[in-house]
């Protein structure tokens, strides 16, 4: 286990959700699910208690801890994207499997964890020189998915 991981509170269902995303994004699995010893507020002796994933190269951890807490937009898996199929794919599995579409390349998906689906041409218009990065900032601020093509012509002006 890494130094570092990111802990992430489902109610219930982490092994479905870290099943999901190594299914999803490359340099993703499902490393172990731990469970629990005992009885617990919100579950019993035998439920998956903890699951250990790896979503893009990064150390997670799904606690099964119960209706407690939610996800929210103030934590987000950034995932960039090389052209407009790599950003289509990975919009469509999130928001096709019960997720919702949100602004500006963010979605979030059945288990309320949002996503930032940002292909790399935003992310280098937005660096660019101050006239161009408003052009692709002021288009992506009319998108939910990020339309490359749309993206590179605001940065063309």
């Amino acid at each position: 286990m890494a130094k570092n991981t990111i802990c992430l509170w489902y109610n219930g269902d982490a092994e479905e959700a870290a099943g999901f995303y190594a299914a999803t994004f490359p340099d993703s699995a499902v490393t172990a699910v731990v469970r629990a010893p005992g009885n617990y507020p919100d579950g019993k002796e035998g439920d998956v208690l903890v699951v250990e994933f790896t979503v893009a190269g990064i150390d997670c951890i799904g606690l099964n801890g119960g209706p407690a807490f939610k996800h929210s937009e103030a934590f987000s898996f950034q995932i960039a994207t090389e052209d407009q199929e790599e950003t289509d794919r990975y919009w469509n599995a999130i928001v096709g499997n019960g997720g919702k579409e949100s602004d500006c390349g963010w979605c979030k998906d059945k288990w309320g964890l949002s996503w930032q689906i940002t292909p790399r041409v935003l992310s280098e218009a937005l660096k660019a020189n101050p006239a161009e990065a408003k052009r692709a900032f002021d288009a992506m601020m009319t998108m939910q998915k990020i339309d490359i093509a749309k993206i590179e012509a605001a940065r063309r002006g």
